[in-house]
């Protein structure tokens, strides 16, 4: 088995959790309180599949599970939208030296209103389920906010 590399790698995945009427998932995260967003994550390898870091993520960090009978594969779409990113300065440890920028891919995930969420306590505090426009206004990340407003773009009305 593969060890996962000594620093993060900078490309991640942005998924927008939300419901066929438009309702945004929004997680706080537990080390910066008020900072609420979308599920995130980074690759753990650099030829890990966009789609699969965000299967991973979605679960490590909402519990929902991806290809289940509640939530099928053909949920989770990529909206083919990158954002190229400064990172955080206190972040920016996790990476190698000299790295400042990440590339972030964007994806929707539509699921039921309600499905279970569990959230890894060490990186998220609450979830809230939001109507989209007052979703993007709480998001953090300005790369957030602007997925969250292109939302209705890619839910059938």
């Amino acid at each position: 088995m593969s060890k996962l590399p000594v620093h993060k790698i900078p490309e991640s995945v942005l998924v927008v959790i939300h419901t066929g009427d438009l309702q945004v998932l929004l997680i706080e995260r537990a080390d910066r309180a008020g900072f609420w967003q979308s599920v995130t994550g980074s690759k753990d390898f650099p030829d890990e599949p966009g789609d699969e870091t965000a299967i991973r993520e979605v679960a490590e960090e909402t519990g929902i599970l991806v290809g289940s009978q509640d939530v099928p594969r053909s949920c989770l779409r990529d909206w083919h939208m990158r954002n190229v990113y400064e990172i955080y300065p206190v972040w920016r440890h996790r990476y190698a030296p000299g790295v400042t920028h990440n590339t972030e891919h964007v994806f929707g995930l539509q699921v039921p209103r309600d499905i279970a969420i569990t959230l890894a306590p060490r990186e998220h505090l609450r979830y809230e389920w939001l109507p989209w426009r007052e979703a993007a206004d709480r998001c953090f990340s300005p790369s957030n906010a602007e997925a969250v407003l292109q939302l209705p773009r890619f839910v059938p009305a």
